[in-house]
């Protein structure tokens, strides 16, 4: 029997949607407000969901305890309070979109759980808008 497990933490960061090769215009024409040169923030909501079979002698999927501490170090200790596009060096030749940052969440967890576990992480940047990767987890 197969079971999902989810931890839910939040972070604030700033960012700015921004590409190099791109002119101002063109940057303000795509990206709108997000292109702000003095950032702007969001307070992100991250979901990590854990899918596999119960283990029979400890009765988890994994760890909720684990899990928990896993994204505090690895995500919320590195995201949390700074500025991605600055401080966050997966960001340093990478537009930091939510769809770019819930794949850079999950390569840096996916790393970190047992690859018999699937990972899938939901990242809203608003109430409204989110992402979910991978697409079909």
């Amino acid at each position: 029997m197969r079971i999902s497990v989810f931890r839910k933490e939040h972070f604030n960061a700033a960012h700015r949607l921004h590409n190099s090769a791109w002119s101002d215009e063109r940057n303000r024409q795509v990206f709108g407000k997000c292109n702000n040169p003095f950032y702007h923030g969001h307070n992100y909501e991250v979901v990590a969901e854990v899918t596999g079979e119960i283990d029979p002698e400890t009765g988890f999927v994994i760890d909720t305890k684990e899990l928990s501490d896993l994204m505090k170090e690895f995500v919320l200790d590195v995201f949390d309070h700074r500025n991605l596009n600055e401080e966050v060096k997966e960001f340093q030749f990478l537009n930091p979109t939510a769809e770019n940052i819930a794949v850079v969440i999950w390569n840096i967890l996916r790393d970190k759980i047992d690859t018999k576990l699937d990972l899938v992480i939901t990242l809203y940047e608003t109430e409204r808008n989110f992402v979910r990767y991978p697409a079909n987890g």
